[in-house]
Parts: structure tokens; C-alpha cells; sequence
């Protein structure tokens, strides 16, 4: 066998790897992004693409994981093209570690009515895009040296970012006004 179809194989291998340990994940940041599920979908075949496009690139600097995440997200934020300001984060009451974004037990269990899940979804569509993947990135449980490793900025800045994102949250939805 060639070295080119040596090469092909390893590859495949990996992709195969990456996708199997990787899947879940790939489909839950696709589904914080888009409320369709064709666009869904079509978002999912993007990110993969864009794995095998880049795998050969990887220099494994960083974990696979963190990397993947990487993918998803500039992926999603790539999909939504001009319509990023609209772009919509969509969570709901089973949604991994919705305890992270809301600190406070006896709000986080009025938000897992319907109504107050709405609202919390209301006020996460308001943040900014780098917010927006803050957050997502959050509900998937990544450390915050992985989320500064995923969107490329320090990580006192996104502990700063993070708390503020939840400050102004917990004061939207407790009844308070935030300026």
C-alpha cells in the first residue's frame, strides 16, 4: 500500500474516532444555534466536513475535544452567515448544566416551568454572538481554560464575561432591573 492510501486510512481512523467520542457534542452546539432540524442537520454535515477538512491541520496543541468545539462553534457561527445578530441559542429545561448559567437553586427551579424557561431563552437571545457561544459552550460543561482555548481569548476574560452574562441574568429574571 502507497503512503497516500497509508495516510487516507490513518485519517479515516481519526475522523472515525473523533466522530464517535465527538457526536453528542457536534449535535448539541448544532442544536443551541438552529430551532429547524433540517438546518440542524445541515449544520451537523457542515461541522463534520469541516473536521475532515481541518484534521489534517491539527497539531494537537490542544485537546481533541476543546478543538471539535472550536470546529462546532465558528462552524454554526459560519452557518448563520449574515443572520448572525439573529441568531438564536436555543436551550431548554433538560438542557446539559443549566444550573452553570443560573448560580441560584430556587430560580433555576421556577425556570424549569415552561413560562420562566421561556423567558430565560428570551434574555439568552439578547447577548451578544461571543456571549452566545460563551454560554453554549457553558451548557456543555467546559472548563473556563477550555472555553477561553475555544473562542481564542484569555481566560480571566472569560470569567469576567461569564459572570457578567450571569449577573445580568439573574437580575433580568429575578424581577431586577440591569442597566
Amino acid at each position: 500500500m502507497s503512503k497516500k492510501m497509508i495516510d487516507k486510512v490513518n485519517k479515516e481512523e481519526r475522523f472515525n474516532k473523533i466522530l464517535a467520542e465527538n457526536s453528542d457534542r457536534i449535535r448539541r452546539i448544532c442544536n443551541y444555534y438552529n430551532s429547524n432540524s433540517e438546518n440542524q442537520k445541515d449544520m451537523y454535515q457542515e461541522v463534520l466536513v469541516n473536521i475532515w477538512k481541518s484534521l489534517d491541520n491539527f497539531r494537537g496543541d490542544s485537546m481533541v475535544s476543546t478543538w471539535v468545539y472550536r470546529v462546532a462553534v465558528n462552524t454554526s457561527l459560519s452557518f448563520t452567515g449574515k443572520n448572525f445578530r439573529q441568531m438564536k441559542l436555543m436551550v431548554s429545561s433538560d438542557s446539559q448544566n443549566l444550573n452553570s448559567i443560573i448560580d441560584d437553586e430556587s430560580l433555576l427551579e421556577k425556570h424549569r416551568e415552561e413560562a420562566m424557561l421561556n423567558r430565560l431563552q428570551n434574555e439568552l437571545n439578547q447577548l451578544s454572538v461571543i456571549d452566545k457561544a460563551l454560554i453554549s459552550l457553558m451548557l456543555e460543561g467546559l472548563s473556563m481554560k477550555e472555553i477561553a482555548d475555544v473562542i481564542g481569548i484569555k481566560e480571566s476574560n472569560v470569567k469576567v464575561k461569564i459572570h457578567r452574562i450571569k449577573e445580568q441574568l439573574k437580575s433580568k429574571l429575578s424581577g431586577g432591573r440591569h442597566e
